[in-house]
């Protein structure tokens, strides 16, 4: 069963390509493989891994646990090695989830299985002639993780619509490039480059802010939904969910006590984030950044419903969904959510 195994894991991981629900067999109870993505935004995950959390909570429970940890950039290959069975556990941005959720729904059934945070987004530019998103043009430039569809496209998405009609919710698409934070944090630091604006999360609005005189903020996440939101979850699918109900109640304890220790110990969270993504950012801007009343690293959802509704206003998914719990795992909805 094993080598069968591994030949379906190698071929799944050739192709590239999500398989069917049934396509690949989870495996046995007591294993799990999470992935998670680069920034601070992850520090759960980081208190999680180092301090053995969900090994902690298996044994409580009386099974041993074996945690493989993974770093993946980008939600389009999340996506792929969770539907191909290649991954348990995997995390990204409100919206990329949602779309999933949506078009996943009576096949593999993704669903969050926890928040990992609540922290902005901020949209800066070094563009002294923009002092919001009105004054963009056709000759600025935007760089995303993953235009048009991650996180900080979604939301300019959800902004431009309510300034310029539900019709014109991509206006802003055709000056959005795909670039990793950390090359159009140094690109707008640096000037001088087509990239001028940035829509970005901690820790990469705060390097440019500092790093350059002439950026600035032209609009928060935070102004979008009327207040703070989610911004990643982990989710999974329900075969998983189903399957491994121990390991799947380790992780959401771990999670839990995690968003607890980082609460009480935020200088010390800072030191785990360094060691564990080898930072090279100072212990004073990371602890800044923790203890940022803005960011708030809870595993409980935060208007998670709201950009459900707004994505579905905006037909990016199909399916509505009645409450933040439809989008939920059954252990979570003891959260006080929204």
């Amino acid at each position: 069963m094993n080598g069968k195994r591994h030949i379906r894991k190698a071929i799944a991981l050739f192709l590239g390509i999500g398989l069917a629900a049934g396509g690949v067999s989870v495996h046995a109870e007591g294993k799990i493989r999470v992935a998670q993505q680069f920034g601070i935004s992850y520090l759960i995950f980081d208190v999680v891994k180092e301090q053995k959390l969900i090994e902690k909570h298996g044994a409580a429970a009386g099974i041993d646990i074996n945690v493989e940890w993974a770093k993946l950039s980008g939600v389009t290959a999340m996506n792929e090695a969770l539907l191909s069975g290649n991954l348990d556990i995997v995390s990204a941005g409100v919206p990329p989830t949602l779309v999933l959720w949506d078009r996943t729904k009576g096949k593999q059934d993704v669903k969050a299985v926890a928040a990992l945070g609540s922290l902005p987004n901020y949209l800066v530019t070094n563009n002294p002639d923009v002092r919001s998103i009105k004054d963009l043009s056709d000759k600025d430039r935007i760089a995303t993780p993953a235009a048009g569809v991650g996180f900080q496209s979604r939301t300019l998405q959800i902004e431009t619509a309510k300034l310029y009609g539900k019709e014109n919710f991509a206006r802003f698409d055709k000056i959005t490039i795909s670039l990793p934070h950390p090359d159009a944090t140094a690109a707008l630091i640096s000037g001088g480059l087509d990239i001028n604006a940035h829509f970005a999360s901690a820790p990469f609005y705060y390097q440019s802010l500092a790093g350059n005189k002439d950026v600035h903020k032209i609009l928060s996440s935070y102004d979008v939904l009327g207040g703070p939101h989610t911004f990643n979850l982990v989710y999974t699918t329900r075969k998983f969910h189903d399957e491994n109900p121990k390991t799947y109640k380790a992780l959401f304890a771990a999670l839990g006590e995690a968003a607890e220790w980082i609460r009480n110990n935020k200088a010390q969270a800072a030191q785990v984030y360094i060691r564990q993504q080898q930072s090279k950012l100072s212990p004073e801007l990371v602890t800044k950044i923790v203890e940022d009343p803005e960011n708030d690293f809870t595993i409980t959802p935060q208007q998670v419903k709201r950009f459900g509704d707004e994505l579905h206003d905006l037909d990016v998914i199909k399916n509505e969904a009645a409450s933040w719990k439809d989008y939920f795992f059954e252990e979570a909805h003891v959260l006080k959510g929204s």
